[in-house]
């Protein structure tokens, strides 16, 4: 097997430096000249990981060394590159921003781990020489992390741009392989999550085109191309993990609510799924008006609070999707997802029905209210864990919980990091459904594809072995509305 696969980590010295702009135009350029790309992003990222996807023309799939072993992430890192002819990795944050003083789970340490070059990011807003002692203090701070290139971002004009190549290269010993000016303008607009997703971007393919034209003006692609050349071979056997169809009367359909309001999923999740013998659909919750035959359910995260009144108005899908979960059907829901699940989303002054499967309620605040890493150990008993079992995630989420009608027993997760639903838990739990605002990622958490398999099977030979009374089931509940009053 060759493990020479060209390769480069672009690392920036804090957030906002121009890491995505870079990487977005290698990709994007490199596409163009005719070479596939595998685009990685470093970290529990979606909205970045979109850009990437869209720029390459394949997903891009995340490496976090949080949420992950080191042999997950090479595992997972090999499987994707085989038939690939270069592979990008953006970090994040600084270049050996991590958990602790240690630098644990940084871009520095993923770097070190996939034996990358890495091209460092510095911006050089008003700042001159001292850019020469920043770049070596971070060649001093880890002698072993490989920085092989450096590119200048928001460079004031042609002689900024001379005495910050000079200081470099002459103290430092590393060539300075672009220099991109102050540019007017951003094409990419943020909101409370960060950028807007590509899929919601209205000229998302000409702002990746105005990438390849940044790269392609103001870097030597030739340059940076051989520094992703020198990669050394990797001193890895990947152990590719077998395909396991499910023993299933019929092969297993999943369906995944996706579509601009539901857009947050790891491509690595769904791989997950498909390995396993599931044939996934896709379910539009803003427009289609009805559920497909299905033996499980996956609802990822996204952004439920910009698009509460088209859902709220698709009311069809919401009575077809309360009939499926009381009828026993298995679902799994993250974050937004949960949201959707619930009774109602209060938006400012507004309060929006959603699928009242769940009798809780929600309000979206201005702040986060659950921002970071999380750590979670199982509890309760739930459809999809053992309990005893212990889950690395992430949560990112605006909103909060003002009225919760379960039995606090339904949340199946204790947080020992995170903030979680209630009182420092996650996980609620009813019927078939457990919903979270944690998200986990299929490779660092093999469970949660386990997990769901084994729940829709079962639903499956229910479902097979009882239809005449699953069908009254779902005849009852589609023709009562008054769900929420009912399961308080």
């Amino acid at each position: 097997m060759d493990n020479s696969k060209p390769r480069v980590v672009i690392a920036g010295l804090r957030g906002g430096s121009g890491k995505t702009t870079l990487s977005l135009g290698l990709v994007a350029a490199w596409r163009q000249r005719g070479g596939e790309v595998v685009p990685f992003k470093k970290g529990p990222d979606y909205i970045d990981a979109g850009w990437l996807a869209l720029a390459a023309g394949q997903p891009c799939y995340n490496l976090d060394p949080y949420m992950m072993s080191g042999e997950q992430i090479l595992d997972s890192f090999w499987q994707h590159v085989q038939t690939a002819d270069a592979a990008v990795i953006e970090g994040n944050r600084g270049l050996f921003d991590g958990m602790d003083a240690d630098g644990t789970c940084s871009t520095a340490e993923l770097a070190k781990l996939l034996q990358a070059p890495v091209l460092l990011v510095v911006d050089g807003t008003m700042v001159t020489r001292t850019a020469a002692a920043t770049v070596l203090g971070c060649q001093y701070l880890d002698p072993e992390v490989d920085i092989r290139g450096v590119v200048l971002n928001r460079v004031a004009g042609p002689r900024h741009q001379e005495m910050l190549r000079t200081t470099i290269e002459r103290y430092c010993g590393v060539p300075v392989v672009g220099a991109i000016p102050k540019l007017r303008g951003d094409d990419f607009p943020e909101r409370h999550m960060g950028l807007v997703t590509a899929l919601e971007h209205p000229e998302a393919r000409e702002a990746i085109f105005a990438r390849i034209q940044v790269v392609e003006s103001y870097l030597d692609l030739e340059k940076v191309l051989a520094i992703a050349d020198q990669a050394p071979p990797l001193t890895w056997e990947p152990a590719y993990p077998g395909k396991r169809a499910s023993k299933a009367y019929r092969r297993l359909t999943i369906g995944i609510i996706r579509d601009s309001a539901f857009q947050f999923y790891y491509p690595e999740n769904l791989e997950a799924l498909e390995r396993r013998g599931a044939r996934l659909v896709t379910i539009n919750a803003l427009e289609d008006t009805f559920l497909p035959e299905l033996d499980g359910l996956y609802i990822g995260g996204g952004f439920p609070e910009t698009h509460a009144e088209q859902l709220a108005a698709n009311d069809q899908l919401r009575k077809a999707l309360r009939s499926a979960i009381h009828a026993g059907m298995p679902v799994y829901a993250e974050c937004g997802g949960l949201m959707y699940l619930g009774r109602s989303l209060l938006i400012n002054n507004s309060t929006y029905p959603m699928v009242e499967a769940l009798p809780i309620d929600f309000q979206l605040e201005k702040k986060p209210q659950g921002h970071g890493y999380t750590d979670l150990e199982v509890v309760n008993t739930n459809p999809f864990y053992p309990v005893g079992t212990t889950l690395k995630g992430h949560e990112f989420h605006y909103s909060r919980v003002t009225r919760f009608d379960l039995n606090p027993e339904s949340l199946a997760f204790t947080m020992k990091r995170g903030s979680g639903i209630l009182d420092r838990k996650d996980g609620v739990c009813y019927k078939n459904i457990l919903a979270t605002y944690s998200h986990v990622h299929a490779v660092g958490t093999p469970e949660w594809a386990e997990g769901l398999i084994r729940r829709a099977l079962a639903y499956q030979r229910e479902l097979r072995g009882n239809t005449k009374e699953n069908k009254r089931k779902m005849d009852h509940w589609t023709t009562n509305t008054g769900v929420g009053d009912r399961v308080r």
